[in-house]
């Protein structure tokens, strides 16, 4: 078994933090515009909440995106650089 290079564990601990949090704030953000369609369905203010759900929403995905961006840097194998020797 290999160890685990810092380079892996970089993306790796990227990828952990970063996924659940954006699958948190589409979540949340979802949840935000439920509720503004519901203040707008009983006549009272609803802009402010719709906005400020849709900033979150945009944000989630945002995250999700950058976590798919770790996931995809984690599995894709170092190429070595030109001063590395290979043993075969």
């Amino acid at each position: 078994m290999t160890p685990v290079k810092f380079w892996d564990n970089h993306h790796y601990l990227q990828w952990a933090k970063k996924a659940p949090l954006g699958l948190l704030l589409v979540g949340l953000g979802l949840s935000v515009i439920g509720h503004a369609i519901s203040q707008k369905s009983h006549g009272k203010p609803w802009f402010w909440w719709g906005t400020v759900g849709l900033v979150i929403v945009n944000s989630g995905i945002s995250v999700v995106g950058d976590a798919v961006r770790h996931r995809t840097l984690m599995d894709i194998a170092p190429v070595p650089s030109k001063n590395e020797v290979s043993v075969e």
